[in-house]
């Protein structure tokens, strides 16, 4: 491909210095720089929305009404751009609808499988059902017959007569057929009432001696005149003969129950046709969570284990438990966790063979009490009360699997290789089926659910046996071309997705739990399967999520875009992405105003060389230090989860030191997102008695006491209004607002503070309710926020903004202050020490170069994370002491979530001294990260793996970093070895433990050894 070029003149997009950009199509070009310098306002807001803005014009005039109006990039000109897409880190998914099945596609390839070559198996009996043909039926005859010696068989039909029918009317039916034998009789009931059933005789022979023909014509004509249903009779030698059931279509003879035709539609649960009924899809309803229902399993019957019936409303039921369990010897001061799961049952669903009405004689259980409750749900103290006990619980149709029964029954593949990558013993029971679990571990292949478990690296090895078995055996030529089709277009995107590390996924996680970076790499892959050409690419740090020993999987992924004739231009802080670039681009050399222009521009290796922030950690001229670090020793307090088993967790038992910086470290799907978020969020949560999703599997939970409070700090938008921002989520707008009402023309006009609020109040605009633009729905578009044209984005009504207050030498009104960024409005509001003591922390995070009034929509996931952080940071400096002295009081778990996420080097030493100020008032942090100089700062390492996936859920090695370091099979060890290498960062600096602590320590390092 010739190479050509994208020419960007005078960009001044938001804090750019009108820049001129020539960027080599056909390249990767890797642009960086400390957050807020200008890589996205360069990459995304002028360059991609080039390519956005030639899309536009292919659209109806209906859509460009709106779009035209919306602000265009601040560029003079951009020539060259190719048709660009754009792939960040952004999650849109809210709906439990979507998951990584249907964002790759691959359900839809898997419905078109399944409905072309899938296996039917009988819901009772459990035997295959197929289309049946006189060819066919002859053949299984000839098999049958010559294990049996070659009896003389009877074929017969079935006619169903009048019970009245006499001898001489049947014998006269049966010669107006052409008939003369009934091989049996048989009595049945109809909705018209009893009928006699005949076996009428189509033939008898033996099929050895008999001729094909002969035998094709008795098969014809019993299955046209009994309606499509054959029998036949085979003698034993003792008893009753063998009855040997055939019939058309899609029905089991021995059953009797007949099937529809496989659609594609009929394995999707996103379609009606083959959705559960029950849940409609989801998978999940609204019931009664019985862990809310008896959230601490250490009391008693008689201390109160069933919440709800210990108010005094309904203390009655709690008599009447009482009562009942002595008479039933249910103990009643045993922990409920002690119980026999036989006791627990009596107390949940009440005394076997309780009838209605008896519930003063028997105990009605505590899921009959939430039916009465249910009946009573028209009051609403009654709904308020369920409400406190609901929560989504597992469908009871369809267990979780979202189809119908008859989606499940539909196989694919054979025994062997489904083996290969599912025990017999985890293959899903269909709900409804009266299979044996022999039965079931018996039949062959697997089922559209089992599909859905398994994770992508083992799905793709289960479609790398059958393909060739399954499109070898298919009907035509036709069908076997498009069975070939579908399984090589399976096996590109199983392939692709194991390629950017994401191979320990599963096709029924839901969308909205993954990170933004999984979210990214499943989008990258969708690019890699539409083999497009000449395409621009921008990407939003593609490394997020992964662990450096992961990174080359992604960098291939971007080279073979590129190798394909396509230009890649990607905001990275990786230096392993760097590495893989053709040219670097860094932007500075500060944060906001102080950024905006290019400080380099050329390769990695000049980079290391030059004069820029960059280029000073990447040459290890500057270090991300790992501070003042706390030691963990025995008398350390901790937090103690044990027999963690959700998802690929293997029954570990973690301790997590309280008071320090805990990092849990290990390679992508080793088990980390489903220790902390599914496990131990949810569980201190319900601890702390607030809503949450059921805890993940696991024994018990110790030392929560020693917390006063859990707060999970992920990259979830804060708000989904424009009327949100930076300064009125630490809580700084208070402080301002207060100084404009003691202005001079404030007090003159008797204006309070709850007249410059823009959230409430008639003060703020009354077009845009104070939020500065317009909310337009596209339907068939993303929502568009326009300016408002009535206060032209200021918030504000003309006479709020006439009141003016002095600082820096400066005349400001609301919406100017709005508009300074945090670093300015802290250098103006120097004096006020309420405003600046909640703005402080935003810069403390690194945030400095947001405007206070910037929408919160429009943060990243990580600026997003750090504004949370903020808030936090800022509600420990309000209850801080005025003499900063340490206070003895319970402190807080905060649980982050790769908080590293969009940040440079130097944005990375500032957050670890942020992270320090929570430490340092008493409160615990415990992170899930990859960024390696975040590892080598943490007071404790939890490392996970192995691997990814099913060979994960262990812990390999937990100890400060320097011990970890040493660990032979940790990959995280290795790749801290390989980053000092690299990078030439010296070895962590901390105080040097006493002769105790170092034998504590190497006898922990030789016991994770041990483990692993």
């Amino acid at each position: 491909m010739t190479q050509g070029l994208i020419r960007i003149r005078g960009a001044r997009q938001n804090n750019l210095k009108n820049l001129d950009l020539d960027i080599r199509t056909g390249e990767l070009t890797v642009v960086t720089g400390p957050s807020g310098s200008g890589k996205s306002s360069l990459v995304f807001d002028t360059l991609y929305a080039e390519g956005q803005r030639r899309y536009v014009e292919t659209f109806s005039a209906y859509a460009r009404q709106f779009l035209e109006r919306m602000d265009r990039p601040a560029v003079d000109r951009v020539d060259g751009v190719p048709p660009a897409i754009a792939i960040d880190q952004t999650n849109p998914v809210r709906s439990s609808r979507s998951t990584v099945g249907t964002m790759t596609e691959l359900n839809d390839h898997l419905k078109l499988l399944f409905a072309r070559a899938g296996q039917l198996f009988d819901q009772h009996t459990g035997q295959p059902v197929r289309h049946d043909s006189p060819e066919t039926i002859y053949a299984e005859l000839q098999r049958r017959c010559a294990r049996a010696g070659d009896p003389r068989i009877v074929l017969t039909f079935a006619v169903e007569l009048p019970a009245d029918t006499s001898a001489g009317q049947l014998a006269q039916w049966l010669s107006a057929g052409g008939f003369t034998r009934v091989q049996a009789e048989h009595a049945v009931s109809t909705p018209t009432g009893p009928r006699r059933q005949l076996d009428v005789v189509a033939d008898s022979l033996r099929l050895g001696s008999a001729e094909k023909a002969r035998v094709i014509e008795a098969i014809e004509l019993a299955l046209k005149r009994g309606s499509g249903l054959l029998t036949v009779y085979c003698p034993l030698e003792a008893g009753a003969p063998a009855l040997w059931r055939f019939s058309t279509g899609l029905h089991c003879p021995d059953s009797g129950l007949r099937y529809g035709e496989p659609i594609a539609g009929l394995f999707s649960f996103n379609s009606a046709v083959g959705a559960c009924a029950c849940c409609r899809g989801f998978g999940r309803v609204i019931g009664v969570d019985y862990g809310l229902v008896i959230p601490n399993g250490g009391l008693t019957l008689r201390a109160g284990a069933i919440k709800p019936i210990q108010t005094p409303a309904w203390k009655e039921s709690q008599d009447d438990l009482m009562r009942h369990a002595e008479t039933a010897g249910i103990p009643r001061d045993t922990p409920w966790r002690q119980l026999t799961e036989a006791q627990k049952q009596w107390v949940i669903g009440g005394a076997p063979g309780y009838r209605d009405g008896q519930w003063n004689r028997q105990w009605y259980g505590v899921g009959r009490f939430f039916e009465y409750l249910e009946s009573k749900a028209y009051k609403m103290h009654i709904r308020v009360l369920l409400s406190k006990y609901r929560s989504y619980t597992t469908c009871p149709v369809c267990a979780g699997a979202r189809l119908k029964t008859e989606s499940l029954l539909w196989r694919m593949g054979s025994q062997d290789a489904a083996d290969a990558v599912l025990d017999p013993g985890q293959r899903f029971m269909p709900e409804g089926v009266q299979w044996s679990r022999a039965q079931l571990e018996a039949l062959p292949g697997l089922c559209l659910h089992d599909l859905m478990r398994l994770p992508i690296e083992r799905l793709r090895r289960f479609f790398a046996r059958i393909a060739g078995a399954e499109h070898a055996g298919a009907g035509g030529a036709g069908e076997a071309q498009a069975l070939k089709l579908l399984f090589e277009e399976i096996g590109t995107r199983l392939k692709y997705l194991c390629d950017v590390g994401l191979g320990y996924l599963t096709l029924d996680r839901q969308s909205r739990t993954l990170s933004g970076g999984e979210v990214q790499r499943i989008n990258l892959t969708t690019a890699l399967g539409t083999s497009l050409v000449n395409t621009l690419f921008v990407l939003d740090e593609p490394s997020i999520g992964l662990h450096p020993r992961d990174m080359q999987r992604i960098t291939e992924a971007m080279l073979r875009l590129r190798d394909a004739g396509n230009t890649l231009v990607v905001v990275e802080h990786d230096p392993a992405v760097m590495l893989a670039a053709d040219r670097m681009i860094d932007m500075g050399p500060g944060p906001g105003r102080q950024g905006g222009q290019i400080v380099f521009d050329g390769s990695m290796a000049d980079l290391r060389h030059a004069d820029t922030l960059t280029g000073a950690y990447l040459s290890g001229r500057r270090q991300v230090g790992p501070g003042l670090r706390r030691l963990v020793t025995e008398a350390t307090p901790r937090l103690i989860l044990e027999g963690a088993r959700e998802h690929n967790l293997q029954g570990i038992s973690v301790g997590f030191p309280l008071q320090r910086l805990v990092t849990v470290t290990g390679v992508s799907g080793s088990g980390k997102s489903s220790l902390i978020q599914d496990v131990l969020a949810p569980a201190l949560m319900r601890h702390f008695g607030r809503a949450s999703d059921s805890p993940g599997a696991h024994e018990r939970m110790l030392g929560a006491e020693q917390l006063a409070d859990v707060v999970f700090v992920d990259q979830s938008p804060i708000g989904k209004t424009a009327r949100s921002n930076p300064v009125s989520y630490v809580g700084a707008w208070d402080g301002v607002r207060a100084l404009y009402a003691a202005a001079p023309l404030a007090l003159q006009r008797s204006y309070g503070a709850g007249k410059f609020s823009f959230n409430n109040g008639d003060g703020r605009c009354p077009g845009c309710g104070g939020s500065g633009f317009e909310h337009v729905e596209m339907q068939f578009l993303s929502d568009v926020y326009l300016r408002c044209p009535d206060c032209d984005g200021r918030r504000y009504r003309p006479e709020i903004l006439e009141v003016r207050i002095e600082r820096g030498g400066r005349s400001l009104n609301v919406a100017e202050v709005l508009a300074l960024t945090v670093a300015e409005a802290c250098a103006l509001f120097a004096g006020d020490r309420e405003v600046l003591r909640a703005l402080q922390p935003i810069v403390d995070v690194g945030l400095e170069y947001l405007a206070l009034g910037q929408p919160v929509p429009t943060l990243s996931g990580g600026e997003a994370q750090r504004l949370k952080l903020a808030g936090h940071l800022a509600e420990a400096a309000k209850s801080a002491a005025p003499s900063r002295q340490a206070v003895a009081r319970k402190g807080t778990l905060f649980l982050f979530d790769e908080p590293t996420t969009g940040l440079h080097f130097d944005d990375i030493a500032r957050l670890m001294r942020a992270l320090r100020k929570l430490v340092d008032a008493g409160h615990s942090l415990v992170v899930i990260e990859h960024n390696l100089d975040v590892i080598r700062a943490s007071d404790w390492l939890i490392d996970l793996g192995p691997e990814g996936g099913d060979a994960g859920g262990r812990i390999v090695a937990e100890g400060p970093p320097e011990e970890l370091r040493q660990h032979a099979s940790s990959h995280t060890g290795q790749a801290l070895r390989d980053y000092e290498r690299t990078l030439g960062v010296g070895a962590t600096r901390c105080r040097r433990p006493g002769r105790a602590g170092r034998l504590r320590g190497r006898r922990r390092l030789r016991q994770t050894r041990s483990r692993s």
